[in-house]
C-alpha cells in the first residue's frame, strides 16, 4: 500500500504518529521531496530554502536520513549518481532510469504483488524471508531515442508510464 501524505497538516500528522516533532526543517524537507519525486539531497535543499531560506545542508541530511530510517521517505542509490529521495513509499515499486538524461520514472511491481521476485535458493544457500525485491530497470527514454536519432525499442521493451 502506497502511502502519500500531501500537504503540510498531513506531513505533521504523521510526524507526530512517528513520534517526531513538527518542525519548519522537517516540514520544508518533506514538501520539497514531495514536489520533487527522485531527487538527490543537494536539489531538495535548494527546493526546501525557497521556503526556508535559512536551512542548512546538515539540517537536510540530518532530516533526510532519519526520515529515511522511519520509513517515511524511500531512498534509493542508482548507479553513477547520489541517492534519490521520494515520499511515495510503503509499497514495492521500482524505478527506470534514463543512462543518457537521468530521468527517473516510477515503474509498478513486475508481477503485481510484494515481494515481486522468488529468488531460487541453491543448496548451500541460507534462505531468507523475503520482503523487497529492489528492481531497478535501465535504458533510454523516448526523448533521448528521438534527440539522438537512436532506433526505436521493440514494443514489449518499452516501460510506459
Amino acid at each position: 500500500m502506497t502511502e502519500d501524505f500531501g500537504g503540510h497538516d498531513a506531513w505533521a500528522a504523521a510526524l507526530r504518529a512517528h513520534g517526531r516533532r513538527v518542525t519548519k526543517q522537517r516540514l520544508a524537507v518533506l514538501a520539497a521531496v514531495e514536489h520533487h519525486p527522485h531527487s538527490p539531497a543537494e536539489s531538495i535543499l535548494a527546493a526546501a530554502r525557497a521556503e526556508l531560506p535559512e536551512l542548512t545542508a546538515q539540517s537536510v541530511y540530518v532530516v533526510l536520513g532519519d526520515l529515511t530510517d522511519l520509513q517515511m521517505l524511500r531512498r534509493f542509490e542508482p548507479p553513477h549518481s547520489p541517492a534519490l529521495y521520494e515520499t511515495r513509499v510503503g509499497d514495492n515499486h521500482h524505478h527506470a532510469i534514463c543512462v543518457s538524461c537521468g530521468r527517473v520514472e516510477d515503474v509498478e511491481c513486475a508481477v503485481g504483488h510484494a515481494p515481486c521476485l522468488t529468488p531460487h535458493w541453491d543448496k548451500n544457500s541460507r534462505p531468507m524471508t523475503i520482503q523487497i525485491a529492489d528492481v531497478m530497470y535501465q535504458g533510454i527514454c523516448q526523448d533521448c531515442q528521438q534527440s539522438q536519432k537512436l532506433p526505436p525499442q521493440r514494443q514489449s521493451q518499452v516501460i510506459e508510464k
